[in-house]
């Protein structure tokens, strides 16, 4: 591939819609018009007794106006990515959003009378359905018990695009928008930041700069404190009417269970076990406090590199650096990462108003995934572009599947990514023969499999109880006090922990926009941790099998995909694996000392 794909610019959507006005805008909503009618005509037939080749119908007309609504909402919601002060761009995604509500409570009669149905006449339906769609029709009838009225159902739709969907979206333009102040070498003049800049200075050599850059971090965040608790407040409580009072859920927690397919039960091993491992990483924090020649790390010093010398990884280097171990593990995976270079569907500039953070879109099988990332040059950037474009990979694997079910289910989601940061850490490894860099290497990697594993559980556990006490009208500063609480079940006595982290729970977007999917990351992190270990035993053997995982997308369950590959998710024993193999990390590094 030419370098000359490989530069920091913004994406080009124009393989979702050529543009957001005319003509081209104009195609494909009169194709979502077409579709919604044809929809709609078919109405009359909805009973017991429909045919199947009527019943088949449906699901390509569901397919082509999934399609269309998926193409709207992905440009939509990228456009707004690239530059969420941009006016245009807001007044699109609100324009859209009401468009595709509108769409989707015209039709939503079928799938109500879908999950409603007798027994006896869906499974004599599923029988005949196509093949690749039998997991997802039985999957949308796991919320019969859960579904209001059609009625009841379309008020809550509006009531979603200007209630929950709107605080999400002041959320992200407050937060989006902040400017970040910090002098690099104290008692220089300070330099803007946004927020994905100012967190590169948490990984660096300096402890001093380090405390400096949370302290701004949560300065910035604590001035809207309030507001943004009052946000989350809100969302909470929307969250608690809609999932437990009307569609009776049993927990808040059950709801994002059923999405993910995923028994409560496993859910609660899942956050269990990592509770009873908390102290595997306290003793992570003690070793490196060691290596770091301090008594005890403060929480500014949780990611510490432990050598002085900070080495950095140029944007192009990178990328080629990521193709090419992804090429040496499979060329399958280089060839599907290199088309997202190809396309131009990454935008990997840090600039002020993007969205922070760094993510993957896929938007239909036939679109190669879009990646957001806002790269600096660590090897922590490094290691978010591995995951990312691990993210496309996975998606682009399963683009043989319908655009119903080709996405993996949220705790699947993370296999392709994960495994793609080790790979890379592999390499580097590979690659390095100074002892203090490997040793740092190593560091790097049981701190990522902290923040991944330890840290995503106890935000999850933060939530549910901040669910609770916002149920019994908890104000900021309770919430304020059982996140301290949180993180001092969390690092024990092994961090010491200043008051503005207080603040932190505020500053992370997932339990904004999606509640509860943070346990996705643990749950992905230790599985890859056994498929990883899988793969160093049976080296190229494991690579068919591990890429079979991958294709299946969102076509059948989680515990059937895995079960396949002889893995039980349904007892403790599996998760402890994966702290097993943690602990022998520590201990090796703890040797050194």
């Amino acid at each position: 591939m030419a370098n000359t794909k490989i530069k920091q610019t913004t994406w080009n959507l124009s393989d979702i819609i050529p543009a957001p006005e005319g003509e081209p805008l104009e195609s494909i909503t009169t194709e979502l018009e077409l579709v919604i009618s044809a929809i709609e005509a078919m109405r009359p037939k909805l009973s017991e007794e429909i045919s199947s080749t009527d019943f088949n119908h449906t699901l390509e007309l569901t397919e082509r106006v999934t399609e269309a609504a998926n193409r709207l909402g992905a440009y939509a919601g990228l456009w707004f990515s690239e530059d969420t002060q941009n006016q245009a761009a807001l007044a699109f995604q609100g324009k859209i959003e009401q468009l595709t509500t509108e769409a989707q409570n015209r039709i939503l009669f079928l799938t109500l009378w879908w999950k409603t149905l007798s027994d006896n006449s869906a499974e004599r339906l599923i029988a005949n359905a196509p093949n690749n769609l039998r997991y997802y029709l039985n999957q949308q009838r796991k919320d019969k018990p859960h579904v209001l009225t059609e009625n009841d159902e379309q008020i809550i739709n509006i009531k979603n695009m200007n209630g929950s969907n709107a605080l999400t979206t002041i959320y992200a333009m407050l937060t989006n928008k902040y400017k970040f102040n910090l002098a690099i070498i104290d008692g220089n003049e300070k330099q803007e930041l946004t927020r994905d800049a100012l967190m590169t200075y948490v990984r660096n050599p300096d402890a001093d700069l380090r405390e400096r850059a949370y302290k701004e971090l949560y300065r910035v965040y604590a001035e809207d404190g309030i507001v943004l608790a009052q946000v989350y407040k809100h969302l909470v409580q929307d969250w608690h009417e809609e999932q437990i009072k009307l569609r009776n859920y049993s927990t808040p927690i059950a709801t994002r269970n059923l999405r993910n397919d995923i028994p409560n039960e496993v859910t609660e091993i899942l956050l269990q076990v990592c509770r009873k491992n908390a102290p595997i990483f306290q003793h992570w924090f003690r070793v490196k406090a060691g290596l770091l020649q301090i008594n005890k790390l403060r929480r500014y010093d949780i990611y510490a590199p432990l050598t002085s010398a900070e080495q950095k990884y140029p944007y192009v280097e990178s990328v080629e650096l990521v193709l090419d171990t992804f090429e040496q593990f499979s060329p399958e995976l280089a060839s599907y990462a290199r088309r997202v270079f190809e396309d131009d569907h990454i935008d990997s500039e840090n600039r002020i108003g993007k969205r922070g953070g760094a993510f993957c879109a896929s938007v239909i099988p036939k679109v190669t995934p879009y990646v957001l990332l806002n790269y600096g040059s660590s090897v922590r950037d490094v290691a978010t572009l591995a995951h990312e474009l691990g993210h496309a990979v996975h998606s682009m694997l399963a683009n043989n599947h319908s655009v119903l079910n080709y996405h993996s289910t949220l705790p699947l989601a993370e296999t392709a990514s994960t495994f793609s940061e080790m790979l890379l850490i592999d390499r580097l490894l590979a690659n390095s023969t100074d002892a203090a860099v490997r040793q740092d290497l190593i560091a790097n990697a049981l701190d990522d499999n902290y923040a991944t594993i330890m840290r995503q559980a106890y935000f999850t556990l933060f939530e549910q109880q901040a669910h609770k006490m916002i149920q019994e009208h908890a104000g900021t500063d309770e919430l304020n006090k059982a996140y301290m609480k949180n993180m001092v079940e969390q690092f024990g006595d092994s961090i010491e922990v200043s008051e503005e982290f207080q603040w932190e729970w505020v500053s992370i977007p997932h339990i904004y926009y999606s509640p509860f999917y943070c346990y996705a990351y643990s749950f992905g992190q230790l599985l890859v941790l056994a498929l990883y270990q899988r793969y160093r035993e049976e080296g190229v053997n494991f690579i068919p099998h591990y890429l079979k995982i991958l294709s299946y997308g969102g076509s059948r369950s989680p515990e059937y995909i895995l079960n396949e590959s002889g893995i039980d998710i349904s007892g403790p024993e599996f998760w402890q694996g994966g702290f097993d193999y943690i602990k022998g990390m520590i201990d090796e590094l703890d040797a050194t000392m």
